[in-house]
């Protein structure tokens, strides 16, 4: 067995941008880009749409230092956005933007990307959370792959925060998913033997021209192309701090724990992508509210009973690392829902107060803004 990694952090955030005043969405100007990457460099940067950033934690050694670069991170994209007239939220998906008024920016990469992708790129108004664990050796990457992703889906349940779509209830937690669904390369990773299993997929389509690297891999989890780590890509964004590095801390600790098993010639049983991709659309539907199947129980569990019993498995992984509280916070979200939950809740809670359908979402989006630096 490899050295045991160190399984540093390092968590990659989108955010979309808005008019202060109007709640609609806003383009970025280059004027707030330049200022936020004077203070921020390279842990800023702009994404394929004009009313989209991109933020990125340093490398981390536990979950103090990601909390306190992305407070920080948080901090300084509202401060700056706030200069002009802007507000940030860490949504998924913006409740009432109409996509196609929205413009990518003159770029050649993201102009070759609209001209590849056509209309699925011009829908892609939505927002992710990424989250990087250092694990050096590649083919305990791909080891550790095939086994994470069994609890994909209830990282995704976790952090639904895309329920609503141009105005209208989807009916869906993460109505993200299946927007980003539609690219190429997506979904769950397939299982894979080795490094060099992995390496050739990718070659072979690499050497066709269709991509020109690993990065236009968009799997829910896949191995980064640029650092000895794995990334977990099927999260949501997270509204809110203290959620976030509880979801995080959740992704580190099953790392660990996967890593710890091998220690007594113990793994996670590996379940074909068919069985799990029942629970990641129960996810993708439900977010935390009607559980998830158990397979080797063979039943549709609660998410406050699946949620126990994962942090008990890797609570020795928590006190290693040093995030016990951190995953405690799972409970919470749990318990007090979702970002999606409580965004149908405040809409159902101002239509009960008398408001009209624009009001109620106008206030969904007034929370949203404000749980941008809440929780911290």
């Amino acid at each position: 067995m490899s050295e045991a990694p160190s399984f540093t952090i390092g968590v990659e955030e989108e955010y979309l941008l808005l008019d202060a005043e109007t709640l609609r969405l806003a383009d970025a100007p280059d004027a707030m880009l330049d200022a936020a990457r004077e203070i921020l460099g390279q842990q800023v940067a702009p994404e394929f749409l004009r009313c989209q950033v991109e933020v990125g934690t340093r490398v981390c050694d536990d979950i103090d230092a990601a909390e306190a670069d992305l407070a920080h991170l948080r901090g300084t994209i509202a401060r700056i956005a706030g200069d002009f007239g802007l507000a940030p939220i860490a949504a998924a998906c913006h409740p009432t933007a109409d996509w196609t008024t929205q413009t990518h920016r003159d770029r050649a990469r993201y102009n070759d990307l609209s001209r590849d992708l056509g209309a699925v790129a011009r829908r892609m108004v939505i927002c992710g959370m990424h989250v990087h664990v250092g694990i050096p050796g590649e083919d305990d990457r791909i080891d550790l792959m095939n086994q994470v992703k069994y609890f994909l889906p209830h990282l995704l349940a976790l952090s639904a925060s895309s329920p609503f779509w141009q105005g209208e209830d989807t009916g869906l937690a993460s109505y993200r998913i299946g927007i980003f669904d539609n690219l190429p390369r997506t979904g769950l990773p397939p299982r894979l033997d080795s490094w060099s299993a992995y390496r050739r997929s990718v070659d072979t389509i690499v050497a066709t021209g269709m991509i020109e690297d690993a990065s236009k891999i968009w799997w829910d989890l896949r191995p980064s192309e640029n650092f000895p780590t794995l990334e977990t890509r099927i999260c949501d964004v997270v509204p809110r701090l203290d959620h976030t590095v509880s979801i995080v801390a959740a992704i580190q600790c099953i790392h660990r724990m996967l890593w710890r098993l091998r220690g007594y010639n113990q793994r996670w049983r590996i379940y074909e992508n068919f069985l799990l991709d029942e629970n990641r659309w129960r996810a993708q539907r439900y977010g935390c509210d009607e559980g998830l199947i158990d397979f080797g129980a063979g039943a549709v569990k609660p998410m406050a009973q699946l949620i126990e019993e994962i942090i008990e498995l890797i609570a020795e992984d928590a006190e290693a690392l040093g995030c016990v509280a951190a995953v405690a916070g799972l409970r919470d979200i749990v318990n007090d829902g979702n970002s999606a939950a409580r965004q149908r809740a405040i809409h159902a809670a101002a239509i009960a107060r008398g408001a009209d359908e624009h009001a109620a979402m106008e206030a969904v989006l007034r929370a949203l803004t404000e749980e941008f630096l809440g929780g911290m």
